[in-house]
């Protein structure tokens, strides 16, 4: 119980040290906001208790334009903003004077382990540059035919169970997450982590629902004890993540089993490759994670329990989200049967061209062709963002520029705030991905043919990919985006030209909750179903 208490002390003085440093940082007065609905929470108890992820974000985006000011705990300001020019400062033009906060940072190791998602600074770089070389373009390119051969495995043990029921409703969330858990497994670590072969897999079960159990609704006591986690000294930092408290011990319990693997994947793979030399190449990403850690200056070197976090990583990122996005276009498909059949016509033709040339598969050229299919999964990645928000804090003085001016609560027109070291900042992905000045009169509605009229030069440029916040951006920008993409490109060409997809008979009411990341949930039916996305599947004619 002696860290137990000694982490209790530590809160009780963190608690005085932020009321200090906090109230220093008043600068936002200015700035106008919703009310703030308490002291002691300020808006993050609201946020976390949302009734759809965004829903607070788009409704404060209509009152107060596109940047807003927020109350944080014991009374303090964060400032909250979904302003082109503001993500581009904040993300690409100053990345690293815009940090991720301790308690993020903290939360984010409990889960992963200290990989390139949870560190900063001169170790985020290192980790970037032994990661590099696996996620170049010519070496994702090597992955298309792994990810079309797992899309053709999924088809084919998902006909049986529909065959003979044309109304059967399918959770087609489910069926991606074990399908892109094969995928990363296989083309990350050359390893069969048994998605569908093996119903009873152990890491599907311990990724089953783990937002669900661990991010959804915390209890207020729990947001203001993280929140203050950021003023607690590195040296001691570690101890939070034993508070005995049923979201810790749900998180550490994943991670000893998913970093166990891990560390089984790692001394093997390791072995296998510092001994087989040059003598044979191996494709899959640990392997050339291996051999470009191993040719690094010992200083600059990763060790191996950052090895294993990138390996977990991997096996996260490189599953859920894919699979999510991919839900959440085949939940809009079944809402627009007309663009779906456009989707069908195109990869089915593309088909036809492929066969008339004599090849067997798509290659990437055929895929990045289909753009109703690409652009499909664009408005997807900007309606449906899986990360939804992202924290930062000014690491020191700035001034943030914005594209869109707000005004002040004394009626003033504002083109820049200034930015005093140590303020809290919410960068609202999901609402830049609505900014009707961005994406149109009708950024509500989810319709991929926006696409074909936006001219992306005249566009303020952030993200990496369409323009989109949903891969975040520059240096803190998703090293595996190129890789997501790819396969998110694949799947939907197999299972576009194998299923058609349709509201199931049910009327089942899909929410978007906020756990962290955008979950699927059935309204009135979460802890019934948990996370699913139902849909009725049927053999495509």
């Amino acid at each position: 119980m002696e860290p137990l208490l000694l982490a209790a002390g530590l809160s009780f003085v963190a608690i005085l040290v932020a009321i200090v440093r906090r109230r220093r940082y008043r600068s936002l007065d200015n700035i106008r906001g919703p009310p703030t609905p308490s002291w002691l929470h300020g808006h993050d108890v609201e946020l976390t208790r949302q009734n759809e992820a965004g829903e607070l974000d788009f409704q404060w985006m209509k009152e107060y334009g596109a940047t807003w000011r927020i109350g944080g705990h014991l009374g303090t300001q964060q400032l909250m903003t979904a302003d082109p020019k503001a993500m581009q400062h904040i993300f690409m033009k100053s990345g690293y004077n815009y940090g991720k906060r301790k308690d993020i940072q903290m939360i984010t190791k409990m889960f992963l382990g200290p990989g390139i998602v949870a560190v900063e600074g001169e170790a985020h770089q290192r980790h970037r540059k032994i990661m590099n070389p696996a996620f170049s373009a010519p070496q994702l390119r090597t992955f298309l035919s792994l990810f079309q051969d797992i899309g053709l495995q999924m088809c084919e043990k998902l006909k049986p169970e529909i065959t003979d029921d044309p109304d059967k409703t399918v959770f087609i969330n489910k069926w991606l997450a074990r399908t892109t858990l094969d995928i990363i497994g296989q083309a990350a670590f050359d390893y069969d982590y048994g998605g569908l072969s093996n119903t009873e897999s152990r890491l599907l079960k311990a990724y089953s629902n783990l937002f669900i159990d661990t991010a959804l609704h915390p209890s207020k006591w729990l947001i203001l004890y993280r929140s203050l986690w950021h003023y607690l000294p590195d040296s001691l930092l570690h101890i939070v993540q034993y508070t005995p408290i049923k979201e810790h011990t749900r998180t550490r319990r994943t991670f000893q089993i998913v970093s166990g693997i891990g560390k089984e994947l790692f001394s093997e793979k390791t072995k296998e490759v510092l001994s087989s030399g040059k003598t044979e190449t191996h494709k899959d990403v640990m392997s050339i994670l291996i051999k470009a850690n191993s040719s690094e200056n010992p200083k600059t070197q990763l060790a191996e329990d950052e090895m294993v976090a990138e390996m977990q990583t991997l096996t996260f990122a490189g599953h859920e989200t894919t699979a999510s996005t991919l839900s959440w276009m085949l939940y809009e498909l079944s809402k627009h049967p007309d663009y779906q059949a456009r989707m069908r016509a195109e990869i089915k033709a593309a088909r036809q061209a492929m066969h008339a040339r004599g090849d067997g598969r798509f290659s990437i050229e055929d895929l990045d062709s289909m753009t109703t299919v690409m652009n499909a999964i664009k408005e997807t990645l900007r309606f449906h963002p899986i990360v939804y928000n992202l924290q930062r804090y000014a690491l020191k003085d700035d001034v943030l520029p914005l594209s869109e001016p707000i005004i002040s609560a004394i009626g003033e027109e504002i083109h820049a705030i200034p930015i005093k070291a140590g303020q809290w900042i919410v960068a609202s992905l999901a609402g830049y991905n609505r900014l009707r000045s961005v994406w149109g009169e009708d950024a509500d509605e989810w319709n991929p043919d926006r696409f074909l009229r936006i001219d992306p030069t005249k566009q303020t440029r952030v993200g990496v990919f369409g323009n989109l916040m949903t891969f975040s951006a520059g240096i803190r920008g998703c090293i595996g985006w190129r890789f997501s993409l790819i396969e998110m490109q694949a799947l939907s060409a197999e299972l576009l030209e194998n299923f058609e997809f349709a509201r199931p008979k049910e009327d089942y009411d899909i929410v978007r909750l906020p756990a962290g990341l955008m979950i699927p949930v059935v309204r009135g039916k979460l802890y019934e179903l948990g996370s699913v996305m139902p849909l009725r599947v049927s053999v495509a004619q």
